[in-house]
Parts: C-alpha cells; structure tokens; sequence
C-alpha cells in the first residue's frame, strides 16, 4: 500500500514557475514508477510526466522542455517543476503511483493515487 500526497499549487501568472511536490508513505514506495497527470474542468485526466525508479523520464508533449519531473527516493518525494507556465495549464495536478517498470500513459494504469494540488495560471 502507497499512500500520497500532492502539495504546491496556487495561483500564478502566466510566464511564472511553481514545484509541485508529492510525498509518499508506505513500503517499497521506491520500486515504484511515478507520474503526475492533470485534470481540467470538463476535461479527462490528462499524462503530465512520469518517472522509473532509475529516474528515466517521459513527457507530454504539451509540457516537454518547460516541465521537469524527478524523484529523491531517500526523502519519499517526488516533483515536478513547472516553468513557463500557460493558462492552459491550468489544472488540479495530481500524483501517482505504479507497479511495475514502466511508465504508462493511460490513468487507468496507476495503483494510487493523491487527492490532488490546484494549479491555476492566469493570463
């Protein structure tokens, strides 16, 4: 069992920076590939980036160059700094975890989940 909990968001303007961090509890937290997702109002819940154990990274293509995610596993927290940040981007951000390997895309392919951090950009 992994429990997590996302931390971070807030209001920002357009062109400004936020890290969101996620923490998580539980045993063998380490083994665990990571990802952030996004979910805007009427939208699905979007892939932002996700990370292996071994800290291999894949993004969206929508953040790719403006968003960085990594993982310190001896502190159990994982981030994700956003740069540039666009209206568009607003969003509840959350993290989550998965069993296995490989990042994965799709949400319905991570075990837990956080209950998700606010991020709004305003133009």
């Amino acid at each position: 069992q992994v429990q997590l909990s996302e931390s971070g968001g807030e209001l920002v303007q357009a062109g400004g920076s936020l890290r969101l961090s996620c923490r998580a509890s539980g045993r063998a937290w380490s083994s665990y590939v990571m990802g952030w997702f996004r979910q805007a109002p009427g939208k699905s819940r979007d892939f932002v980036a996700g990370i292996t154990r071994s800290a291999d990274t894949l993004y969206a293509d929508s953040v790719k160059g403006r968003f960085t995610i990594s993982r310190n596993n001896a502190e159990n927290t994982m981030y994700l700094q956003m740069n540039s940040l666009k209206p568009e981007d607003t969003a509840v951000y959350y993290c989550a975890a998965r069993s296995s390997l490989w990042i994965a895309k799709g949400d319905s392919d991570y075990d837990y989940w956080g209950q998700g951090t606010q991020v709004t950009v305003s133009s």
